[in-house]
């Protein structure tokens, strides 16, 4: 069997890759001149180089990447920004590069049997943070964040507009080896210091690489996972204590002072930060948007529609995932 996965080149892609060839698929990975193949080493992989902006270049690449009459049995779609200038850049790489996509593989029919779409637990929105009960998936989804919007807005065309069989992961925040924000924290951790925001109790959700990634495949092969839309979690939520102090454990037993900031002085680093990469034309990875994501309070969610379809069983709590993610950091040391 066939599958392209579109976003390769990043910390989840990566991953993807390896699994698909140790499932024994056919693997294409799609992606940019520009994107690094640092976790695509594999000899077996197959390229496919894209340009999201230009319908007919994707078009004609994908058609060129395969024997005449051949398509991909499966789709995994990857690709997006988690960092942006503002919602303009968002919604163009998180939203219009998917209508591209999906424009170029219909016009040369080569639409697989599912399509996995990777969007995000920011889709949703904020919500009960008086009585901190998980999220559902059928609850209506009010994104707080242009990056949530954007997400939002790409799961709506594909399940109004797209005319593809697709199914949609939410996943909530993805952690391991060569992922960088939660490296961050990790690496504050080991220099003895934890920094978090607010003082009401906060709920944080994980989910560990290797078990996200095997849920895809899973999904893909399940035929309940038909048109439908998952969150995905290790399935119990953590307080920032909990995580805090599993860390520390990992790390061989850190003394870690813990430091609470509040929320207004976390706007304020957040409204600076986001002003001085406009400056730059970079984004940077605090800024009003992210100030938003840090301030929700509940980020727990019900994945029994995953478990009820495709059997989904993480095989990773937080403390075994993380770890295997300071054995991956302190390899680089």
């Amino acid at each position: 069997m066939k599958i392209l996965i579109v976003g390769a080149g990043g910390f989840i892609g990566g991953f993807i890759a390896n699994e698909a060839l140790r499932r024994g698929y056919e693997t294409y990975v799609a992606v940019r001149e520009s994107t690094s193949r640092r976790y695509l080493k594999d000899e077996r992989l197959k390229f496919v180089v894209l340009d999201y902006d230009d319908t007919e270049q994707i078009r004609s690449a994908l058609s060129e990447a395969l024997p005449e009459g051949e398509k991909w049995d499966y789709i995994i779609y990857n690709l997006g920004a988690t960092k942006a200038l503002n919602f303009l850049e968002f919604k163009h790489v998180n939203y219009q590069y998917l209508c591209n996509f999906v424009t170029a593989i219909k016009e040369a029919e080569l639409v697989p049997a599912k399509l996995l779409y990777t969007s995000s637990l920011s889709a949703i929105g904020e919500y009960d943070e008086e009585n901190y009960s998980p999220a559902k998936i059928t609850q209506p989804a009010n994104p707080n964040t242009a990056y949530g919007l954007s997400k939002l807005q790409a799961e709506n065309y594909l399940e109004n507009i797209a005319g593809i069989p697709y199914v949609i992961f939410r996943p909530t925040g993805v952690y391991g080896p060569h992922e960088k924000d939660y490296l961050m924290m990790i690496k504050s951790i080991d220099r003895h210091f934890d920094f978090s925001v607010g003082f009401k109790k906060q709920l944080l959700t994980f989910i560990y690489v290797d078990d996200l990634v095997a849920a895809m495949f899973d999904a893909l092969a399940s035929e309940k996972a038909l048109n439908k839309k998952y969150f995905i979690s290790e399935g119990r939520a953590y307080t920032q204590d909990e995580f805090r102090k599993i860390v520390a454990e990992e790390l061989g037993g850190r003394f870690v002072i813990p430091v609470k900031l509040p929320l207004w002085a976390l706007y304020i680093v957040s409204f600076v930060s986001e002003k001085w990469g406009k400056i730059r034309l970079k984004p940077t990875t605090l800024n009003r948007d992210k100030y938003k994501i840090m301030r929700q309070r509940n980020w727990d969610c019900d994945i029994s529609d995953a478990v009820n379809d495709f059997g989904f069983s993480p095989k990773f709590s937080l403390r075994d995932g993380i770890r295997a993610t300071v054995e991956a950091y302190k390899a680089m040391q």
